[in-house]
């Protein structure tokens, strides 16, 4: 097909739309494309021998068999438009934002879709009579569609249909706004794409800054800060002076006040509970690094990882934490952070240093935050820390109500000083805290803990004074973690000025706690909270609260609070923080560390050998595989819970050797559950899978695929569903395997029997009947093998339901027989010990057709898919069939011949 229409009206020199591009030679694929040019339309396009047909449509697809949407043909694009998302320039034909808001494959539904070349033929031939008829496979629109050629509307003009389906719907697709490829909206697009051209015709820098005034969140009178859009940011801009790159820059501090104040000139921000950080973004080269410029790349990857994929060149100033559900601070929890399981990290920005060679350090703060709202694009992990204006005492009364550190003031005229603590900043605490420096801990006589408590102290004119003893706020698990960094530290001489009483009575214990000394290099810091300080510089009830990392020891001082109406001249905000979105499930384990202890319903699992290759061709390691299995759990649980399981493991991955192991007894820890059973005389025991923790624990013995019974220990003896396997033999090609299960369908429809289909994994395909434990193994049994029958009798050429080998003779088996007792197949969701790391995954009745693959599932995109589709097989748990009606049914159905 030509393109000469295409690149007639484009010029490329101006425009980023590709050329080009070479097809596929397996599937037919679709594009849907939105589109806001001179008028908002989205266009629908079919791949037809190398090329997109294309169709506009004004008002987008409707999923409604009633409505008709007007579709105008227009010249045919290159394959590798389907991929386009970005901006075509303003004066450029169709100049405009594109994303591309639906893609997948799609068959004819007349004619041979046996191969591709047979459907396109068809296609071909269906375009030219002024009727395509075809079923989609997309993220968005599925199932069977026409497009009509009408008269009455212009020579191109077409009508785009729904066919009445199961995905027949009279819900506005439409509302679904954003791009299948992104994630992001047309004004996210937009905003900050770098898919476009300049005016000066070359290639715009992929990192330069796009304003995102669209991010920015509308406020409330009285309350955020309101600040002008991006045309003001742009004149602030261009008034900065140019600058070089920094690098290694030290972050400004505050100053330590002792209440809240109303005064003008003033803005207020929420001091967070974290670590403090710096983010250099240069040309795609991101460093994160501690306010003492150690790098935090490593330690916190997901923000480093979102940091690379910001559209801006900029340095950044903000604060790492993890948050809780409430988007509460846990610095307890963020200084353990291993991997995103250990909690969720935030990066709150709120300040901008420099951006696209500008310095801004020498602007009013108020300036730079007109910067930072109109140029830092969010997102989940990445955020701007919310200012307020007004009342700096309410401020502070909802920062103490929700229990927050405290809050920060900062003039709104005050340029950034780095490495200063100044009084341009103020940090107001909501309870005392204080950074100290470890010199020593105690142990008591006869205690069993790994310490009693810490000694610890603060520099004053290069000497250590000691600032109290703590004994509260750590776990044993911490204690034996401080403990691993103790030990090399170990001094003889006591590192404070002066040697502090360490059994000294207090008047709420008379007797001496006859405790031990060991004195410390004083080089740790960790932080504390405390009542109050005493007269003579010691902390009354102090709480650890967590290391500090990233701070000299030597620049530990005590934090004096001045006098707040002597740094400033001279009184209702009800949540000043928000929670965070739910997140999607990321990471169990971090990339780095080869052993690592994971908390997993307060049982502790230890993973090792976590760099072990477990599927060489494809470099999928132990890792990949536990963090799928943390990623899927709430999905593939269900269809686990209460389930005796076989265990089969791959210790050394697929290509390895490996067992089956039924008998746990002994060999698991106390917390996991297990089912009795006896073989000749011998009391033994399965495993039994009831929650994230077991599951985990059975993928860390190697466990690739999982493997439970179809009943549960509360019903041992009645399943929860009936399956039909089918298992190809040497003779068969998987087309064959999807005619029986389209057979299998019609004759469990004839019946009115509910089923939902699933790929093994492997090589064939397992079609489930729900049951609800209404049945025995037996009668299951026999209810399949009756279907099977059935189906071998419209399949006997390459069908056989001979359990047998040789009486099979390479046919494709329909088992019934996996429905006897203690008979598992892989679960719904399960990883297979094949190559590429295919996943049993449930389909779609309209998806078992030709074309499908068993490597169209795997590791790397079956949670993309899951999150798309939902569980399709929840039905498989649902209300079980009425065997006693259903057999009647079949018996109807098939005596009668239909």
């Amino acid at each position: 097909m030509s393109l000469s229409k295409y690149r007639e009206k484009r010029t490329f020199t101006q425009t980023q739309e590709p050329r080009g591009g070479k097809t596929g030679n397996t599937e037919l694929r679709f594009v849907v494309q939105k589109h806001a040019a001179s008028h908002l339309h989205y266009d629908f396009r079919l791949e037809m021998n190398g090329v997109l047909k294309s169709w506009a449509v004004p008002k987008g697809p409707s999923t409604d068999p009633a409505i008709k949407r007007l579709a105008m043909m227009v010249e045919d694009h290159p394959f590798d438009y389907r991929s386009f998302e970005g901006i075509i320039p303003k004066g450029q034909y169709g100049g405009g934002t594109v994303i591309v808001w639906d893609e997948g494959n799609y068959v004819p539904v007349n004619g041979d879709a046996g191969s591709k070349a047979s459907s396109e033929k068809d296609l071909l031939h269906q375009l030219k009579s002024g009727k395509i008829v075809f079923v989609l496979n997309g993220k968005k629109l599925k199932g069977e569609f026409a497009l009509v050629k009408t008269g009455g509307r212009g020579e191109n003009a077409w009508l785009l249909m729904k066919v009445k389906d199961q995905f027949a719907s009279k819900t506005d697709i439409t509302k679904k706004v954003k791009s299948v490829q992104s994630g992001k909206t047309l004004e996210q697009v937009a905003a900050t794409t770098h898919n476009i051209y300049e005016s000066d015709k070359k290639p715009a820098d992929k990192k330069k800054a796009v304003p995102v005034k669209s991010k920015i969140k509308k406020q409330q009178p009285g309350d955020e800060l309101k600040h002008a859009g991006s045309a003001d940011a742009d004149a602030i801009l261009n008034k900065a002076k140019k600058a070089k790159f920094p690098a290694n820059l030290s972050p400004m501090m505050a100053t330590l006040a002792d209440q809240p104040f109303d005064e003008k000139g003033w803005q207020y921000e929420i001091k967070w509970d974290g670590y403090r950080a710096l983010a250099y973004l240069n040309n795609g080269a991101v460093t994160l690094q501690s306010r003492n410029s150690k790098s935090f790349d490593d330690k916190f990857y997901p923000v480093h990882n979102a940091l690379k994929k910001l559209p801006v060149n900029a340095v950044l100033d903000g604060e790492i934490i993890v948050a809780d559900d409430d988007g509460m601070a846990n610095f307890s929890q963020l200084q353990n952070w291993r991997s995103e399981a250990d909690g969720r990290l935030l990066f709150y920005v709120f300040d901008i240093l420099w951006l696209d060679g500008k310095s801004l350090i020498e602007l009013p703060l108020a300036q730079r935050r007109v910067v930072l709202e109109t140029y830092l694009p969010e997102d989940d992990i990445i955020h701007l820390s919310k200012s307020f204006s007004g009342s700096g005492i309410e401020v502070y009364a909802a920062a103490e109500k929700m229990g927050l550190e405290g809050i920060m003031a900062k003039k709104i005229n005050s340029v950034y000083l780095p490495g200063d603590r100044s009084d341009n900043w103020l940090k107001i605490k909501t309870q005392s805290r204080q950074e100290v420096v470890i010199g020593g801990f105690t142990k008591n006589e006869g205690s069993s803990k790994s310490f009693s408590s810490l000694l610890v102290g603060v520099f004053e004119n290069g000497k250590l004074n000691y600032t109290g003893k703590i004994g509260t706020g750590f776990s044993e698990k911490l204690q034996t973690e401080m403990m691993r960094q103790f030990r090399k530290l170990v001094v003889k001489t006591c590192p404070f000025a002066d040697e502090p009483d360490i059994n000294k009575p207090s008047r709420f214990r008379n007797s001496t706690p006859k405790a031990a000394a060991t004195w410390l290099k004083p080089q740790l810091v960790c932080e504390v909270s405390f009542r109050e300080m005493t007269n003579d510089g010691v902390m009354r009830h102090p709480s650890f609260k967590g290391m500090r990392e990233g701070k000299p020891a030597k620049e530990v001082v005590l934090e004096k609070k001045l006098a707040t109406e002597k740094i400033v001249h001279s009184k209702k905000i009800k949540k000043i923080i928000a929670a965070p979105k739910q997140a999607d499930r990321k990471t169990l384990l971090n990339p780095s560390e080869e052993t690592q202890v994971k908390t997993i319903r307060e049982h502790e699992i230890k993973f090792t050998n976590l760099s072990k290759v477990y599927w060489p061709k494809q470099g999928i390691t132990k890792r990949d595989m536990l963090n799928y299995y943390y990623q899927v759990a709430p999905f593939i649980l269900p269809y686990l819970k209460n389930r005796p399981q076989s265990l089969n493991r791959y210790p050394n991955g697929i290509n390895g050797m490996s067992f089956y192991q039924k008998d746990v007894t002994g060999k698991v820890p106390d917390w996991v559950p297990t089912f009795p059973y006896t073989t000749e005389g011998v009391h033994k025991n399965f495993m039994v899978c009831n929650d994230e923790a077991g599951l985990l624990y059975m993928a860390s013995l190697g466990c690739i695929e999982l493997n439970p019974w179809s009943s549960r220990i509360t019903h041992p003896d009645n399943p929860d569903w009936c399956v039909i396997d089918l298992d190809p033999g040497k003779k068969n090609t998987f087309d064959q395997v999807i005619e029986t299960a389209n057979i299998t369908k019609q004759v469990l429809d004839a019946a009115d029997i509910p089923s939902c289909c699933k790929t093994s994994g492997s090589t064939g395909l397992h079609i489930y009947i729900p049951l609800n434990a209404k049945y025995t193994y037996e009668e299951s049994k026999e209810f399949a093998r009756i279907i099977a029958h059935l189906v071998n009798n419209e399949l006997p050429a390459f069908t056989s339901v001979e359990r047998a080998l040789v009486k099979r003779k390479g046919k494709l088996y329909i088992d019934f027989l996996q429905n006897r007792p203690q008979a598992t197949l892989a679960s719904v969701y399960s990883l297979r010990p094949k190559p590429f790391a295919t996943v049993s995954m449930p389909l779609h009745w309209e998806e078992v057709k030709a074309g499908l693959k068993m490597t169209d599932f795997t590791i790397h995109n079956a949670m993309a898919r899951i999150k798309e589709v939902g569980d399709l097989f929840a039905p498989v748990l649902g209300k079980g069939i009425n065997l006693t009606k259903s057999l009647t049914n079949l018996k109807d159905a098939f005596a009668s011949g239909d």
